[in-house]
């Protein structure tokens, strides 16, 4: 039986013996009970190194789909983990943390849209996958950062679309693809701190760095960029590049896999603008992603808690845009 505390808190607050390797024990238990481990980007990388899977958001939406496991630990945030049970209904999806977030998903609520489809009767409705389940089950079809400029462009040149939640995503998309889609106010908190001055700065310290932005940040910030993208474009572009050096302007988890994947270059994350973020944080990071610790990871698979449920009414509408995302990728 949970103890009531952690039902209240939302994760296992259980002590780990001392001396423990946690990696190992996770590991071992994944084995033992068919379960597999995906992680965003954005999580610690300790995390990104006891994973069976490291992606963006659109990669990990199609590794659940695919999966055989009878496990699923989903270390991102919540939203990851419905789309996971939406894809994967039969099996247990378990969150390390249920507090884990997202502000961008919480500034859609799904009453909202609904009246705001009502008063756009007309509208196709694109939705980035940055959203609740119950806001995917109001959606015609939803997108990624990764594939949004090439389903908008595969939908008729004609056709009335709302674009939401992300303002900045969708500003980007409708300059690049000459769309004039209805966007939805809504923004991601990490994303909306990247300033100019800082970018500017850091390629004054480092006039022969390239800049990598992704496209939630705003205008004035992809004005600046060299490369605009998801966190998988951004990583296959320092990959291939001949350049040494990077400024990256998105979420500093990514550092760990660019790292990784390419040893020998630099990469230096941007700050918070002066007066914003974690105090002595010396680059953006999203605390929800943060949420995800391998204390909670070893907790959830040895109690199977806690897992992630998706109402079948509501699962039953939400699967049609992802599906739909998937076919047009």
């Amino acid at each position: 039986m949970l103890k009531t505390e952690w039902l209240e808190k939302g994760y296992i607050d259980e002590p780990v013996a001392e001396g423990t390797d946690l990696k190992s024990e996770i590991r071992r238990m994944c084995r033992e009970k068919k379960a597999v481990i995906m992680a965003h980007y954005y999580t610690q990388g300790e995390i990104q190194d006891v994973a069976d899977f490291v992606g963006d958001s659109l990669a990990l939406a199609r590794k659940a789909a695919e999966t055989d496991a009878r496990i699923i630990v989903m270390c991102g945030v919540h939203f990851m983990a419905e789309t996971c049970k939406i894809l994967s209904p039969d099996k247990l999806v378990l969150c390390p943390d249920l507090n884990a977030g997202c502000s961008l998903a919480d500034s859609c609520r799904a009453e909202d849209l609904k009246r705001f489809k009502e008063e756009h009767p007309d509208h196709t409705v694109v939705s980035y996958v940055n959203t609740t389940a119950a806001v995917k089950a109001l959606t015609d079809v939803v997108v990624t950062s990764g594939n949004a400029r090439r389903i908008v462009e595969a939908l008729p040149a004609d056709e009335k679309i709302i674009f939401g939640p992300d303002y900045n995503l969708g500003s980007y998309i409708n300059g690049v693809t000459g769309r004039n889609m209805l966007l939805w106010h809504g923004g991601c908190h990490v994303h909306e701190r990247f300033s100019v001055a800082e970018i500017v700065r850091l390629k004054a310290e480092h006039p022969g760095a390239k800049v990598l932005a992704h496209p939630e940040c705003k205008g004035p910030v992809l004005a600046v960029a060299d490369v605009v993208g998801s966190t998988a474009v951004l990583l296959k572009h320092a990959m291939e590049s001949d350049d040494r050096e990077f400024i990256v302007v998105t979420e500093a988890g990514i550092l760990h896999e660019m790292t990784r994947q390419c040893p020998g270059k630099t990469f230096i994350p941007v700050p918070p603008e002066i007066g914003e973020g974690s105090v002595g944080c010396s680059c953006n990071e999203c605390d929800y992603m943060k949420m995800n610790t391998m204390r909670k990871i070893y907790n959830t698979l040895l109690h199977e808690w806690p897992s992630v449920e998706v109402d079948p009414d509501v699962a039953s509408e939400a699967v049609k845009p992802i599906v739909r995302m998937l076919e047009m990728s």
